[in-house]
């Protein structure tokens, strides 16, 4: 991985993190469904605007189709699973249940990309993971998983979001990879419209200005720069190396809502959070490389 995207990566996680924070305070003004219609059907318009000077091939056939599917796995089942969990918990607990989606996505990536995982790999892993349940406190005898059901569905939207590496990584080795995500979200959009049009859009004629800024932060930094930055870097990296960088999301996304929603910081987060850098520095140690000067 070049220094430059692995850079890249670590700023955009933090705007990242602070989506499930984003989600939550949207909670009264849209649901689930209605996050997910306008998020990435304001990205789809975005984007499909600017299509004449799209870079590459555009897909075709078979190729198509499962840009197609990919975009309604991502783009509406991924978003609803996760808004649902953060609505129904709390942003800090949907932060640190992501420190399990990198070892989903290196998994996925591992079964059907056939990529190997080697041993500082592992241990970044696994410091990750350590992490997360330091942050959590699992140890405490009041420990409990709050919203068993929320972060079930939280859990779940990994799997789906993981597609969007192990699909899109072939795909955009033979298109162009701003064309993929174009068609990508057009398809979720349509589906999104057609199941949350009605109500979403009656929805948003009585938006306050709050929303709607908290709808363009999601849109513009965290959907179209950040999807189209991950397929710069997954197209030159192995997915189960890049996805190492997502263990940065637990540790600014407890601080984003602390920040933003007051929710209560404790002494774990801190251990946690130094576990999971520690694993980073292990992990991305020999895979960032210097390439034609950069």
């Amino acid at each position: 991985m070049k220094p430059a995207h692995l850079i890249l990566l670590v700023v955009m996680n933090f705007f990242w993190a602070g989506s499930y924070s984003a989600f939550k305070a949207l909670a009264p003004h849209l649901d689930p469904g209605g996050v997910a219609t306008m998020r990435f059907g304001l990205s789809a318009i975005l984007l499909l605007a600017a299509w004449p000077w799209l870079p590459g091939k555009t897909p075709r056939g078979r190729d198509l189709a499962l840009t197609a599917l990919m975009g309604v796995i991502v783009f509406v089942l991924a978003p609803r699973l996760q808004v649902a969990g953060v609505q129904l918990g709390q942003a800090g607990d949907a932060a640190v249940l992501m420190g399990l989606e990198p070892l989903i996505g290196s998994l996925m990536a591992a079964v059907f990309l056939h990529e190997h995982i080697g041993p500082r790999r592992w241990v970044g892993f696994i410091l990750g993971l350590a992490g997360v349940v330091l942050m959590a406190e699992v140890w405490r005898p009041d420990f409990h998983l709050p919203g068993l059901a929320a972060n079930v569905l939280i859990f779940a939207s990994f799997f789906a979001e993981s597609a969007y590496s192990v699909m899109g990584k072939p795909l955009i080795a033979r298109a162009g990879l701003i064309k993929v995500l174009a068609l990508a979200l057009l398809a979720g959009t349509v589906v999104n419209a057609g199941v949350d049009g009605g109500h979403t859009f009656a929805a948003a004629r009585v938006l306050p200005l709050g929303a709607w800024l908290l709808l363009l932060y999601l849109v513009l930094i965290c959907t179209v720069a950040g999807c189209v930055l991950w397929f710069v870097v997954v197209r030159e990296a192995e997915v189960n190396v890049v996805v190492l960088t997502v263990f940065l999301q637990p540790v600014v996304g407890v601080i984003i809502a602390v920040v933003m929603l007051g929710e209560k910081l404790h002494w774990g987060q801190l251990w946690g959070s130094t576990a999971i850098l520690v694993g980073l520095v292990i992990a991305l140690s020999r895979q960032v490389k210097r390439v034609d000067g950069t």
